[in-house]
C-alpha cells in the first residue's frame, strides 16, 4: 500500500510542479479528441446492423466472406 501512495505522490507532484508540459498535455487530448471524433464520423459511420438489416444479408455476407478467405489461403 505504501508503494501505491509514493507512486502516486510521485505523479501528482511531477504534474503539479509543470508550466510547459501542463499546455502540452492539453494540446495532446484536443488532438486526440479531434482524432476520435474524426475517426467516429467518417471512418466509423457504417455498422453491421445498419449495412445488413436482415438476418439473411448478414448470414449471406458472412458466409461470402468465410468462403473468400478460405479460396485465397
Amino acid at each position: 500500500m505504501n508503494i501505491i501512495k509514493k507512486t502516486y505522490l510521485f505523479y501528482f507532484e511531477g504534474f503539479q510542479n509543470m508550466t510547459i508540459g501542463k499546455t502540452l498535455w492539453k494540446i495532446i487530448a484536443l488532438k486526440l479528441l479531434v482524432i476520435l471524433v474524426f475517426l467516429k464520423l467518417f471512418v466509423h459511420d457504417k455498422t453491421f446492423k445498419s449495412e445488413y438489416v436482415s438476418s439473411e444479408a448478414k448470414s449471406d455476407f458472412v458466409s461470402a466472406n468465410l468462403i473468400k478467405g478460405k479460396s485465397n489461403d
